[in-house]
């Protein structure tokens, strides 16, 4: 495991944090491509990520203050750069985001099928990371492939680099479906349901959070997370939607 990347004096970079970066920067890079392909403007599209991930990086700040108010105040520097993406920041930073749709004109499920790969290909970039950190880890397992934490330690079920490979097989699937599209909305339910397939699976194979918030003793977490996915592409695919051409 690499989880830091480069440490000089007192200046860390951590491999976790350089990966998603250059993730970002890809999948922006992508979307100037997607965004063709969907018929969109790759302008408008670049502006809509750039406040899409803006939004998510100050909305993650503003409840990681507002749950923490007395440790801001005493080691302000400290929490803001603590990793704070959380669920309900995501839920807010998805509110905000079809409201700018919706300000700038963008067709939603068209901009959600531009999205699509470039979502997975960041997927890609955060497995990698967790991977290269370990902070992903999995069961025990006896297959070839498993890798131990440190010496002498069970080997388990690298499931950041299965997460990993998946989004990228995923990242180059969606691309090519989004060139042969019949519907607006099709390469976007396609990566829901893929994801939430992929997701719902990787848990058999990954160790369970301690602090996980009950679910019922059914289901863990993120497989409630996974199941409204394949939901939500479910209803895409029920909608009546627009023909659109292929493209070229």
């Amino acid at each position: 495991m690499h989880p830091i990347l480069l440490h000089f004096g007192h200046i860390t970079l951590p491999t976790f944090g350089v990966l998603a970066a250059v993730g970002l920067v890809a999948a922006l890079g992508l979307s100037l491509r997607t965004a063709v392909l969907a018929g969109l403007s790759p302008d408008r599209l670049w502006n809509a990520g750039l406040f899409v991930l803006l939004s998510a990086f100050v909305l993650s700040r503003l409840l990681l203050i507002v749950m923490y108010l007395h440790a801001f105040f005493t080691y302000p520097f400290l929490l803001l750069a603590v990793p704070s993406l959380t669920p309900l920041g995501l839920l807010l930073t998805g509110i905000v985001t079809l409201f700018y749709l919706r300000v700038r004109r963008l067709p939603l499920l068209a901009t959600l099928d531009a999205w699509a790969p470039c979502a997975t290909l960041i997927w890609a970039f955060l497995a990698l990371g967790h991977f290269a950190e370990g902070s992903d880890p999995g069961l025990p397992t006896a297959l070839p492939w498993g890798m131990a934490m440190f010496p002498g330690a069970a080997r388990l079920h690298p499931v950041a680099l299965y997460a990993a490979l998946l989004a990228i097989f995923l990242t180059v699937a969606l691309f090519l479906q989004l060139r042969r599209r019949q519907r607006r909305g099709d390469t976007a339910a396609l990566a829901l349901a893929a994801v939430g397939v992929a997701q719902f699976l990787l848990t058999f194979l990954r160790q369970p959070y301690i602090d996980a918030v009950p679910s019922g003793g059914i289901l863990d977490p993120i497989q409630w997370v996974a199941l409204g996915m394949i939901v939500a592409a479910g209803l895409i695919w029920l909608q009546p939607r627009k023909l659109v051409p292929h493209a070229v």
